[in-house]
């Protein structure tokens, strides 16, 4: 028998000491011992005195309330042994009651964990057909909760037109600037369509639609293309946006009048090194009263087209490429982690970061945006029962291949578009976050039959299967994972889908939104149905009015603005992982992402509009606004 040497870390996070007595208990393999006092008042960021106790292994912690009750976050406790080797017993965990908590040690464990999974979450169906959701009839833990800091500065929103206006004073001459003097123009058009917040809606045409009756006289009047030459394989210069998803949506009132929503096809040209839009109709049945509207019509013909469009894909982005695809996924990939996989497994460790503030801004969303009274409900196109619509829809559209961005840009024909940043820029950093995941997993999982009879890591998948993607098969996700490749493939992409893809399709909202005429909310007023009509009137009758704009550009600068405490990719403050092996492949991430953030900033001093989306300094490690 020895004496262990005990260091206890309180986290640095506002409002995580206590004036509370804290006890804790070593526990070996030989035996265990005592509860003993510490006697030190823990404040924020301190460590506490070093005591000596016998044994080792687990530790078990537990506060006593002097008065009142009070919650405290303890990080770590450190314990070396009479050899002089350190371990390390993450925690990074709220302790709100005088239970006695269980730790184990930091190692990572593939075998069944003899302590219980930390967090009792449950699911809840907040919508048919759309991704289940934490249950939340009482409050959610502290865990999963935002700090004081970023709970201020969230619930500051009412004070977000002063800042919004000071944010306006300052971007004016730079994102915003260039947006007003160019959201008129075709290239901007069809560059939003690749750099902008919404990637995912173009793919490669090599045959038109039925339902889209395009002449070759009219897109290319000078006779010298051809439609079928243009999309031949080999050449791959016709693109497509099919906004099939909206078609007959249930529109809003707003201001007690009706309000307008199409369902566009688009039609790109690949010129110049260019998007550039060649015909836009506004509805997907062909018929008189729905034109096909061309460059060569009037100035107000065709920007009002594209201005349809545009309202189309920012509803249709916000509730697919937004919610969907990052924020309602994401709360599934965490809440099956929190429900399933100990602390000690490396899954946990290694996807625990990528959890931050999800459950709870996802919450708020429920709360605030999307429901009866939310703001989306109140003041865009398809606000309300619409807006579960399309989320229906675009749930059973959805597929495993379409969220792995290799697979997708394969599939959407788009690995030759020029200057197709969020593709340039997104490959290299899957391929990191890979290489990392590999890495790691590979460190724990030395055959495929390890993960085969990993209970745990396949009943986080299941679970993900069943409440996230509602047991479709169709859609390709795993039931359950038969090798290493497979899950580590799964693990990259659910890594990507917290933090790169979410900052893809959130950070730039306001740059591109801020401006209502790029991207206006609702239409209140239907489109043209002849040509030779619009003029600028008639264009501004059917904008949104002032209020729903102002709420409009008010959600969007909230929804783009990092808050002080945020967490960016490749960061840990919280030490998960206490093994030699994983902090090497820490270590290394990091200088991936700092080479890759190198490039971008070097490539964007050449660019008139820098793409910084999936800059890695810029990329938050989860899903947390």
């Amino acid at each position: 028998m020895g004496d262990y040497e005990v260091v206890l870390f309180t986290g640095d996070l506002a409002c995580a000491g206590t004036h509370n007595k804290v006890f804790i208990k070593l526990v070996g393999t030989a035996g265990t011992s005592e509860f003993t006092k510490f006697k030190s008042v823990f404040q924020r960021g301190q460590v506490s005195l070093k005591y000596l106790f016998p044994y080792l292994v687990l530790i078990e912690l537990k506060k006593q309330d002097l008065f009142v009750q009070r919650s405290w976050y303890p990080a770590k406790v450190e314990v070396t042994s009479p050899e002089d080797k350190t371990y390390s017993f993450p925690i990074y965990h709220w302790i709100t009651d005088s239970k006695v908590h269980y730790f184990r040690e930091g190692t990572g464990l593939l075998t069944k964990s003899l302590t219980p999974v930390i967090f009792c979450l449950s699911w809840d169906i907040y919508k048919e057909e759309i991704p289940h959701c934490i249950r939340t009839d009482t409050s959610l833990p502290y865990d999963v909760c935002f700090s004081l800091t970023k709970n201020t500065e969230y619930f500051s929103f009412i004070f977000f037109i002063i800042d919004m206006i000071k944010n306006f004073s300052v971007s004016i001459f730079s994102f915003l600037y260039y947006v007003i003097q160019h959201w008129t123009d075709d290239f901007f058009f069809g560059y939003q369509f690749l750099n902008g917040v919404n990637p995912l809606m173009i793919q490669c045409c090599v045959e038109l639609p039925k339902n889209f009756p395009v002449a070759d006289e009219i897109v290319f009047p000078d006779g010298q293309n051809k439609l079928t030459d243009e999309m031949e394989v080999t050449k791959g210069n016709i693109f497509l946006c099919d906004y099939k998803l909206l078609d007959g949506i249930q529109t809003n009132t707003i201001n007690e009048k009706k309000q307008y929503l199409m369902a566009p096809l688009v039609l790109l040209w690949k010129t110049d090194g260019k998007l550039k839009p060649i015909a836009i109709q506004l509805k997907q049945k062909p018929a008189e009263d729905n034109p096909i509207f061309f460059p060569t019509d009037s100035e107000h013909d065709w920007l009002l087209a594209k201005i349809f469009v545009r309202s189309a894909d920012f509803n249709l982005y916000e509730l697919n490429a937004h919610l969907l695809r990052t924020h309602l996924l994401a709360e599934v990939f965490t809440l099956s982690l929190l429900r399933n996989l100990p602390m000690v497994h490396p899954l946990y460790k290694l996807l625990k970061p990528h959890t931050r503030y999800t459950l709870h801004i996802n919450s708020l969303a429920r709360t605030h945006l999307i429901n009866k009274d939310g703001i989306f409900t109140k003041f865009a196109a398809s606000g309300g029962e619409g807006a579960f619509t399309i989320l229906q829809r675009s749930l059973a559209s959805l597929t495993y291949s379409s969220l792995c961005i290799p697979d997708d840009i394969s599939m959407r024909g788009l690995k030759s578009v020029p200057n197709f940043y969020y593709r340039d820029d997104g490959l290299r950093l899957w391929r990191i976050i890979h290489r990392f995941v590999l890495g790691v997993l590979g460190h724990y999982y030395k055959s495929d039959a390890e993960v085969q009879k990993d209970s745990e890591v396949n009943k986080w998948i299941y679970d993900i299967y069943e409440h996230g993607f509602l047991s479709k098969e169709e859609t390709g996700i795993p039931q359950k994972f038969n090798t290493v490749d497979e899950m580590v493939k799964f693990v990259t992409m659910v890594i990507f889908t917290c933090s790169a893809q979410h900052s893809a399709v959130n950070t730039g909202q306001y740059d591109f939104g801020a401006w209502m005429p790029n991207y206006p909310t609702t239409m209140q007023l239907p489109p043209p149905t002849t040509k030779g009509e619009a003029n600028e009137n008639t264009m501004l009758e059917k904008f949104p009015e002032v209020n729903t704009t102002v709420h409009g550009m008010g959600t969007m600068w909230l929804l783009s603005k990092s808050s002080a405490d945020c967490v960016f990719l490749g960061n840990y403050p919280e030490e998960h992982f206490t093994e030699e092996v994983p902090l090497k492949k820490i270590k290394q991430f990091q200088e991936d992402l700092g080479k890759l953030s190198a490039d971008i900033e070097d490539r964007n001093k050449r660019l008139d509009l820098p793409y910084t989306y999936l800059d890695p300094k810029f990329i938050e490690n989860s899903v947390s606004i």
